[in-house]
C-alpha cells in the first residue's frame, strides 16, 4: 500500500510538471534496465491500438527519447547518421503540447501548448496514442535526402526496441500532412518532417 501511495504521488508530481512548465528538464535516463536484446527483438511489432486515458510518465518518456536519439557519448548519439551529420532531431506531441527534444541537454522545449496529437497523422488511432514522435531533418546538414530517410529508420528501430522492452505499443507512420506539421512546429525552410511514430499503452 505504501509503495502504491508513493507511485501515485510521483505520477501526480510528473503530471503537474507537464501542466505547469514551459520547458521540462527530463530526469536522467536509466541506462541499465530493459529486457535482453534477443527478447526485445522477438517481441518487436507494429500495433495500431492505444489506450486513450493513460499518458507516459516523465521517467518513461526520458528513457524513450534517450534510447531513440539521445547522446551516449559527448559527440555521438544512440542512432548513427551518415558521416555523423546528426541532421535528425525529434519533436513530440503529447496531451499538453508540442515539444522539441533537446538531446544535448536532455530537455523538452515547449513549441506550442495544446493537444495536437490528431494533427500528426491521418489515421484515427493517432489521437489515442500517449505521444507521437515527429522526425525532423535539417536537410542542409544531411549528406543527402536518401541518407536522411535511412537515419530515420535507425531512430525508429530504437523506439521499436524500447517499446518492446517496456510493454508499449508503437507503429511508425508515413501518412501525415507535412506542410501542416511544419507550420505547427515553426520549422524553417531547411528543415522537413520525414516520418512520425505513435507510442502508447496497450488497450
Amino acid at each position: 500500500m505504501k509503495k502504491l501511495g508513493s507511485l501515485l504521488v510521483s505520477t501526480m508530481m510528473m503530471t503537474s510538471v507537464f501542466l505547469s512548465a514551459q520547458d521540462i528538464q527530463l530526469p536522467a535516463p536509466d541506462k541499465t534496465g530493459g529486457k535482453p536484446l534477443m527478447q526485445a527483438l522477438s517481441e518487436r511489432r507494429s500495433t495500431r491500438e492505444f489506450r486513450q486515458d493513460k499518458d507516459l510518465p516523465l521517467t518513461t518518456l526520458s528513457n524513450l527519447l534517450w534510447a531513440a536519439n539521445g547522446f551516449n557519448r559527448p559527440d555521438k548519439r544512440t542512432a548513427p547518421t551518415a558521416n555523423n551529420r546528426q541532421e535528425l532531431e525529434l519533436y513530440i506531441s503529447v496531451r499538453e503540447g508540442l515539444y522539441y527534444y533537446d538531446a544535448q541537454n536532455h530537455k523538452l522545449k515547449l513549441v506550442r501548448k495544446g493537444d495536437y496529437r490528431k494533427n500528426t497523422g491521418m489515421q484515427d488511432y493517432v489521437g489515442d496514442a500517449s505521444l507521437n514522435v515527429i522526425f525532423v531533418s535539417d536537410l542542409s546538414k544531411a549528406s543527402s535526402r536518401h541518407y536522411a530517410y535511412t537515419d530515420c529508420g535507425f531512430v525508429s528501430q530504437n523506439i521499436y526496441l524500447f517499446c518492446a522492452s517496456e510493454g508499449l505499443n508503437t507503429v511508425v507512420r508515413g501518412s501525415f500532412n507535412k506542410e501542416e506539421l511544419g507550420k505547427l512546429l515553426n520549422l524553417p525552410p531547411n528543415q522537413e518532417v520525414l516520418l512520425t511514430q505513435s507510442v502508447g499503452y496497450p488497450k
